[in-house]
């Protein structure tokens, strides 16, 4: 199943217009969920073969580096414009070599109009910042590799 992008438009503006925090639908398949808000950072379910916008994700190894099992991959849960800072003037929110904790915002990713913190899913060390800040990203792209503490 493939969504037509001017139709998820057209759902995102209706959710914010009607204020509606959560929405879920499937069909043939594949499932998208739309959660407005703070989102926690991990892979995100996917019932169908290609990949679908969600803004959800579920806790799990995005992947793993192959000498260290302790190195996730945190992957973007969508299509955006990804921002390390919350403004142009401010600080990133993470560094490479920068630890973090469990809960801690890594980035914001803007997604029709709304900006969604994307949050460590838990405590590590960041070893590599993979997006320049202002750059498009695209479902399940590498945005972080974190060491687990």
């Amino acid at each position: 199943m493939s969504w037509d992008p001017e139709k998820l438009r057209s759902l995102f503006d209706l959710l914010i217009e009607k204020d509606i925090a959560e929405f879920e639908h499937e069909d043939e398949g594949a499932r998208v969920r739309i959660v407005r808000g703070k989102i926690a950072v991990a892979t995100p379910h996917v019932a169908a073969a290609a990949p679908i916008p969600v803004a959800h994700a579920h806790a799990a190894p995005a992947g793993s580096a192959p000498a260290d099992s302790d190195v996730y991959e945190v992957t973007s849960p969508f299509v955006g414009t990804f921002y390390r800072s919350p403004s142009p003037e401010s600080d990133p929110f993470v560094a490479v070599n920068g630890t973090v904790k469990k809960g801690q915002t890594l980035c914001i990713i803007e997604a029709m109009k709304l900006m969604n913190e994307i949050e460590a899913e838990f405590a590590g060390t960041v070893l590599e910042v993979l997006v320049d800040s202002g750059k498009s990203v695209e479902f399940g792209q590498k945005l972080f590799k974190i060491k687990k503490s």
